[in-house]
């Protein structure tokens, strides 16, 4: 928000100066040390250069065009030429006033309408044949939050999670459901019975037997063919495994606006292909049918020898379609590092169609390890569920909440508190790592009380309603109250400032998609307030003008801690 404005002031300063003065505004950046302001332009240097001047002259001749009183204190020149800025206490407070009364967005201004873009998210895309497992919460909760964060900016969002649900898997499925099915568990608990039989079947196939691996193949080629009986069996199954993979998305609080999986485009397979032959964009190999880049020996296979479509093709039929339907401005990928050529090479196949004008991005991440350092995996050498990592994150969080409730929950209460808890501790991990990293996952670190987790960002969310319930303050009458806002302690100050960064974190996090930067903001806007809290009596305030400014501040902090946890997709809870 601040930053916003000043970087406007800048702009203004340096028109007729320089040409290109858009190039220099990201100088302009928060102090690290309060002593030289509360912002810092450090663009006089470069600049300089540029001109062959001198930079502390070129830095006197910017701030004498600077229009900022209103704003700032008089601009201090330090150094060879870095611009200190402090913003006056007036300023600021008017910025909180605004903050204050607006109810839904806090004092974040939707972005301007010129920039707003339509945006499609492809996130989780889970194969269907086989239970979710901790490998997909990545793609899961990094999706659901750049999509939360762009529609709170004011973009346009599609989210689609493209369904693995018609590959070869189910050739496995298939064939297991013929040969190796127990009718009666299977009537039972069908997602379980679909899941050995897909486990004994890929261990078949592994173990170098060519005849069941042939046969895998022939029933996946039959049900790409429409045979009515696979196709039966395919019908069966599919609402099985939908069933469960929409269970854990409901725990997460995740939704999408289209779940279109590969089948859908299974028939849109052979025109993608028969173009890119045409184009001579594509073009036959050994029998098989392939996309060549410059320089590069390795081809984007469309079509193998047998006739049979690959990931490459859906992908491009997909696109084909989007934008034929959605016209978006953007397409975001959040998918593993392990596919990075794959998506190199498609958005390669994509601009030598004559494509250039749409954003196509690849937002990769690492993987989940073990306290061993290896791939996430139980103790059997299996690849962890989903389900039962979300299970085991709430059983150890209620015995958390039981062991520190000294507000009486009832057992309703302790269980959804509990969940929320659980839940927001696994998805706040993952959002708070550099995307591109691996990460060890550890119940006891995510749980924590303290440090970057979410649990402490869910206290400090209840530690600041509490004021309200101890004093018997009514929120509602406080924002309504018209008195100025005092910020003359130091506490307050430095929680002021970084309220207003809300929408400048928003925007860091999404200028390379990483939800990390917010997680950060939020920590820091928790410590700041633990500081203030301490520093700062709130009900015991030395008049009501100052207890009501503080009470403010701390209305202000809760709303904003629970926005940005609600942009990462985790609730708060009331009590802890």
């Amino acid at each position: 928000m601040i930053l916003n404005i000043l970087k406007n002031r800048f702009t203004l300063a340096l028109a007729g100066f320089i040409d290109d003065p858009e190039s220099y505004l990201d100088l302009i950046r928060p102090s690290q040390d309060a002593k030289f302001g509360d912002f810092q332009a450090n663009f006089a240097m470069p600049l300089a250069k540029k001109l062959s001047r001198v930079p502390r002259e070129v830095a006197n001749e910017i701030v004498a065009r600077l229009k900022i009183d209103d704003l700032c204190q008089p601009p201090e020149i330090a150094g060879p030429g870095f611009i200190n800025l402090r913003l006056r206490n007036e300023f600021l407070a008017d910025m909180l006033r605004k903050a204050v009364n607006d109810e839904n967005r806090i004092g974040v201004a939707l972005i301007e309408p010129s920039k707003q873009k339509t945006y499609i998210v492809d996130y989780s895309g889970p194969n269907v044949a086989k239970p979710m497992h901790v490998g997909h919460i990545r793609s899961t909760v990094i999706g659901n939050a750049l999509a939360r964060m762009l529609r709170f900016q004011g973009h346009r969002v599609i989210t689609d999670n493209h369904l693995g649900d018609w590959g070869t898997q189910f050739g496995m499925i298939i064939y297991g459901y013929r040969n190796f099915l127990d009718r009666e568990f299977y009537q039972k608990n069908p997602v379980e019975e679909l899941s050995r039989v897909y486990r004994v079947v890929r261990q078949k196939a592994d173990e170098s037997n060519e005849e069941i691996a042939a046969a895998v193949l022939a029933e996946t080629a039959k049900l790409h063919a429409g045979d009515v009986e696979n196709l039966k069996i395919w019908n069966e199954v599919l609402p099985h495994s939908m069933d469960e993979i929409n269970q854990i998305y409901q725990r997460l609080h995740i939704s999408f606006d289209y779940t279109l999986g590969e089948s859908f485009y299974h028939n849109k397979l052979g025109d993608v292909v028969d173009d890119l032959l045409k184009s001579g964009i594509a073009r036959e190999t050994d029998g098989a049918v392939g996309v060549f880049f410059d320089g590069e020996e390795v081809p984007m296979l469309i079509r193998k020898k047998d006739g049979a479509f690959l990931y490459g093709t859906t992908d491009l039929a997909t696109i084909r379609y989007r934008l034929e339907t959605f016209k978006p401005d953007a397409i975001l990928y959040v998918v593993d590092f392990r596919q990075s050529l794959h998506f190199e090479h498609l958005f390669k196949t994509v601009r030598l169609t004559g494509i250039e004008n749409i954003e196509l991005t690849h937002i990769k991440f690492g993987t989940v390890l073990g306290e061993d350092g290896k791939p996430f995996k139980t103790r059997s050498g299996d690849t962890v569920g989903l389900n039962g990592l979300l299970n085991e994150a709430e059983k150890r969080a209620l015995e958390i909440v039981r062991s520190n409730d000294k507000s009486g929950f009832s057992e309703t209460e302790q269980l959804e508190t509990a969940r929320r808890i659980g839940i927001g501790a696994i998805v706040y991990a993952d959002l708070s790592q550099n995307r591109e990293s691996d990460y060890v996952f550890s119940y006891d670190k995510m749980l924590a009380m303290n440090g970057n987790t979410a649990t402490y960002m869910q206290y400090a969310f209840a530690r600041v309603r509490s004021i309200f319930v101890k004093g018997n303050i009514d929120i509602q009458e406080i924002r309504t109250k018209t008195e100025k806002l005092v910020l003359t302690e130091p506490a307050e100050r430095a929680l002021a400032l970084e309220l207003l960064k809300f929408g400048e974190a928003i925007g860091l996090a999404l200028r390379d998609y990483r939800p990390n930067f917010l997680t950060a903001y939020l920590f820091e806007l928790a410590n700041k307030y633990s500081v203030f809290f301490e520093q700062c009596p709130v009900l015991k305030a030395a008049d009501d003008n100052l207890k009501t400014s503080r009470l403010l501040l701390c209305d202000l902090t809760a709303r904003t801690l629970q926005k940005g946890l609600e942009l990462l997709g985790i609730e708060t809870v009331e009590r802890m």
